[in-house]
């Protein structure tokens, strides 16, 4: 399930307000922990813009042959 970026804020206020742990809290509110401190990562290195949805593509996809032929001439 994806989350928009609003809510994957309120998760993550919701979690540094709690007065429950973090893993109580993200169990409570069925997040797996990964997931949040993913989020809270991104958050933290740049702020509401980095909870925006990301593509789940690859950046760089390598043909196998042309995988092989760059090994080639890094070598």
């Amino acid at each position: 399930m994806r989350y928009p970026a609003s809510e994957k804020l309120e998760i993550i206020r919701l979690v540094e307000e709690s007065h429950l742990s973090a893993r109580r809290t993200l169990a409570k509110l069925g997040i797996p922990r990964t997931t949040f401190y993913r989020w809270y990562d991104r958050y933290l290195q740049r702020g509401e813009a980095g909870l925006q949805d990301q593509s789940p593509k690859p950046k760089h996809v390598c043909n196998r042959a042309i995988g092989t032929a760059c090994l080639r001439l890094e070598r």
